[in-house]
């Protein structure tokens, strides 16, 4: 029987089980699942395919004949785990931020950057989500007229935060309907000194603050932005916000270019992408929204139109499904790339 054994870290959280979905819907070839998380998950059983699976608690000693581990258990499980199934020889696509910053894992976006997944030496990075679905729009452009400088404003839905962000939406959305008062825990981070309501509002914080008060999602679409694109000064500012949608991120993108490009030129430039879909047609009302791209592995661009301000500008709107490309999908594609030709 062909195929990878297959190990998913984390398996019982939102992206675990997206791994799981993601699989088998892209008939990835699996010869055995290996299903982990902590110790509270083991023996849980999962149904794969008319079959159930017990969850093992990761511990190093499970990637013995591991192909391909994805990991999505937190940065501290990976740090912990992540080289040790790598010494096994399993190649690591790891969803945590342990390692995006570090110079000699590949941080691989494949419509981006496909080729510096093969200087991995075991382990390779998977992006932030909104940087994710940022770079497969930015790429088409830069490659047409140059980036010269990007401004970025996210629109994040609570399924970035867990499971339990999901919840506390429907159970505060409930509340506040009621007249109740709602409880907050997991915004804008599980353990901050202040939690907040997310439901009728918005959060400009994500993650903790850093130097010059931008915050860690900040930081993390600017310095991986630059790695991924192998634009090492590229100016880009960011402004993160959670804001009341339960799945899918959206992005408002001004691009400061090289040299001209029209917004037609730019819509003919995505269409020609694999993993872009181009809904852009104002008179209809057509544009993208996360109730369209949940559930799609695309991401989708849309009000696409000159930015005034400057020579040589576009403003436009990026929506993609983060769990899925931003998260498991992404994943995926990376371990594909090494399908029949594993190095």
């Amino acid at each position: 029987m062909g195929g990878y054994n297959v190990a998913v870290v984390g398996v019982t959280g939102m992206v675990g089980q997206m791994f799981i979905n993601v699989l088998r819907e892209r008939n990835f070839p699996v010869k055995n699942w290996k299903l982990l998380a902590s110790a509270r998950s083991a023996d849980k059983k999962i149904n794969i395919e008319g079959k159930d699976y017990a969850v093992e608690e990761a511990a190093p000693q499970a990637f013995e004949g591991i192909d391909f581990a994805f990991f999505s258990a937190g940065g501290d499980v990976s740090k912990e785990l992540a080289p040790e199934a790598a010494k096994k020889g399993a190649l690591v696509v790891d969803n945590s931020s342990a390692f995006r910053m570090d110079e000699d894992v590949p941080l691989v976006v494949p419509e981006v950057n496909p080729q510096t997944a093969s200087n991995h030496k075991g382990l390779i990075a998977n992006p932030n989500c909104s940087t994710i679905q940022m770079v497969v729009a930015l790429q088409p452009l830069h490659r047409e007229a140059g980036l010269k400088r990007v401004v970025v404003s996210t629109y994040q839905s609570v399924s970035g935060s867990g499971k339990e962000a999901v919840d506390e939406l429907a159970e505060q959305s409930r509340a506040v309907l009621n007249n109740e008062e709602p409880t907050k825990k997991n915004i804008p981070y599980k353990g901050a000194k202040k939690n907040h309501q997310i439901a009728f509002n918005m959060v400009p914080h994500l993650d903790e603050f850093e130097e010059d008060d931008y915050t860690k999602e900040e930081m993390k679409m600017i310095r991986e932005t630059r790695k991924i694109m192998g634009i090492p000064e590229l100016p880009l500012t960011a402004t993160t916000v959670r804001v009341p949608v339960f799945n899918g991120h959206s992005e408002a993108l001004t691009v400061e270019l090289n040299s001209p490009l029209s917004p037609q030129e730019a819509r003919e430039a995505f269409s020609k992408e694999k993993g872009i879909v181009v809904m852009d047609d104002p008179s209809e009302l057509l544009y993208p929204m996360p109730v369209l791209t949940e559930g799609r592995d695309e991401v989708y661009v849309g009000r696409i139109r000159y930015d005034r301000s400057v020579p040589y500008g576009l403003n436009l709107w990026v929506v993609a499904d983060n769990i899925r490309k931003g998260a498991a999908t992404n994943s995926v594609q990376i371990a594909e790339l090494f399908i029949d030709r594993r190095s």
